[in-house]
């Protein structure tokens, strides 16, 4: 069953907290994971790892570039699971 676009942006927010110990408040839509979240690539490799797992979809490294924000990755993932 496919999450709600509000289930994968709380899930999502988890994994970047598990992964940087940023709060899971400050994760919010439009916020770009490198310029106002801090994420390093390494990181953001981790949390897409996470992702997949968590959500059960599959993010080519090639789409993983495209993601810049948290919206992007949200609305991926429900693309994804659709």
């Amino acid at each position: 069953m496919a999450n709600s676009e509000q289930e994968i942006l709380a899930g999502l927010a988890e994994i970047v907290n598990e992964e940087t110990g940023l709060p899971v408040e400050s994760v919010e839509p439009a916020k770009s994971f490198t310029d106002d979240l801090d994420i390093d690539s390494l990181s953001m490799m981790t949390i897409v790892v996470n992702a997949e797992e968590k959500f059960g979809v599959r993010i080519p490294d090639d789409d993983v570039k495209n993601l810049t924000t948290v919206q992007d990755a949200v609305a991926y993932i429900a693309q994804a699971q659709g």
